[in-house]
């Protein structure tokens, strides 16, 4: 057996039996702990002192650090709940009895001469309340002049009125108003059919040159950006349609294109696939091809600008 300086006494061969019943009083005074704490109005001062008593009477059978633990539980809920206590203790004695107070001014301002008078005289019968004795009383403690406003609320109630914003109906000219233009099958066809025919315009610009020519130098007209890419967008259905091959020269580098027949059935069956790419072209690409390529006039005639009828106008 060791002991220590504060009395507990460590013996690992307390009796299993004790060490049962040790172990089951800790967890009954733990049990009866949560349930006061959750009714913590209920408790009394006795109460807690009994509580502490009986932890401290379970304490000098503790033996081993497994009852210890149980016993350290124990003390932190007791304390808790002497916490919670003395904190609601606290919190009643600030209260403030509304009734008491009235009871005490009524028998200052002489609205009751007695016990005697309380219980054999009615309510009607007593005189009135004399209430410069408790105006005397109050002025001991403060000379600031009660304003009325503060006693009764303020003497003019002005009803505050809700700014109300009216809605003016804006009234707009129906000759002003735009409409959504309404296409029809006949303007979708005219403008397909001109796709088509500028398609065609450019495969047989690349038909007529002999063997095959730079992609740059095909489409890039000098004299106009936009165009430039309207023809790499025309020469595009060629080339997806296999009228048109493009290649890479392995010489010299560059991307060149050239008329050919298109893939039949039996291309295909050797293994023929079809490739994408993407070709981008801006602004500063066109400028160098054309200083590269010493470009002065486009191998496809520059178009005149479009106009398209959308409706009942034109538009270019």
């Amino acid at each position: 057996m060791i002991t220590g300086d504060n009395g507990f006494a460590y013996d690992p061969d307390q009796d299993k039996e004790e060490k049962r019943k040790v172990r089951k009083d800790y967890r009954k005074e733990i049990e009866d702990a949560e349930q006061e704490r959750a009714n913590i109005a209920q408790i009394t001062v006795d109460a807690l002192h009994e509580r502490v008593r009986r932890g401290d009477s379970l304490f000098a059978h503790v033996k081993n650090p497994s009852e210890a633990i149980l016993d350290s539980h124990n003390l932190l809920l007791t304390s808790d709940i002497a916490a919670q206590k003395a904190k609601a203790m606290r919190h009643d004695a600030n209260a403030f009895d509304t009734d008491e107070f009235i009871n005490k001014l009524v028998t200052l301002m002489k609205g009751r001469a007695g016990e005697e008078a309380e219980e054999d005289e009615d309510e009607d019968e007593q005189g009135p309340l004399d209430w410069e004795i408790a105006g005397w009383r109050a002025v001991k403690r403060t000379r600031r002049v009660i304003g009325m406003d503060f006693m009764l609320g303020p003497l003019s109630v002005e009803q505050k009125k809700r700014a109300v914003q009216k809605r003016v109906r804006i009234e707009r000219n129906k000759e002003d108003e735009t409409r959504p233009i309404e296409l029809t099958e006949a303007d979708i066809e005219r403008s397909e059919n001109e796709t088509t025919r500028n398609v065609q315009d450019v495969f047989e610009v690349l038909h007529a040159q002999t063997g095959s020519t730079n992609i740059f130098r095909l489409v890039i007209n000098p004299h106009s950006f936009a165009q430039s890419v309207e023809n790499v967008f025309y020469l595009s259905f060629s080339i997806r349609d296999g009228k048109v091959a493009l290649e890479q020269d392995e010489e010299t580098g560059e991307f060149c294109v050239y008329a050919c027949e298109p893939p039949n059935e039996e291309d295909y069956a050797d293994q023929l696939k079809k490739s994408q790419v993407v070709l981008e072209l801006d602004m500063e690409t066109w400028q160098e091809a054309i200083h590269l390529l010493h470009i002065t006039e486009p191998l496809i005639p520059t178009r005149a600008a479009a106009r398209t009828r959308l409706g009942d106008k034109w538009y270019g």
